[in-house]
């Protein structure tokens, strides 16, 4: 069974940990057998490609590399602020989740 993780694809998160520690970003994917985001403009390496349709010319290329979650935190919609995020019945019965500092509902 896989582990359920609270950041999903789009949210804007913040990196609280490690060599791009407090840079922001909108998540572009996430690995959840391997429980990795790539978040755009974050963990930036270099890759060296041949010539191919896309890249023409080859060379070297600068590209996200995937962070762990657990370096991540999600930006409370209301206040721009990183928070925790929980997960509650809203009025129609749905399971949703919400910012635990601002207790407002996400998306």
């Amino acid at each position: 069974m896989q582990k359920k993780l609270k950041i999903k694809k789009g949210d804007t998160v913040k990196v609280m940990r490690g060599e791009d520690r407090g840079q922001e970003g909108k998540v572009l994917r996430i690995y959840l057998d391997k429980e990795r985001a790539l978040v755009e403009g974050v963990n930036m390496i270099s890759k060296h490609t041949k010539p191919n349709a896309e890249y023409p010319d080859g060379g070297i290329i600068k590209k996200e590399a995937p962070v762990h979650i657990s370096n991540l935190m999600l930006l409370d919609p209301s206040k721009g602020t990183p928070t925790r995020v929980g997960r509650r019945l809203n009025d129609k019965n749905e399971l949703v989740r919400y910012a635990k500092k601002s207790k407002e509902e996400i998306k």
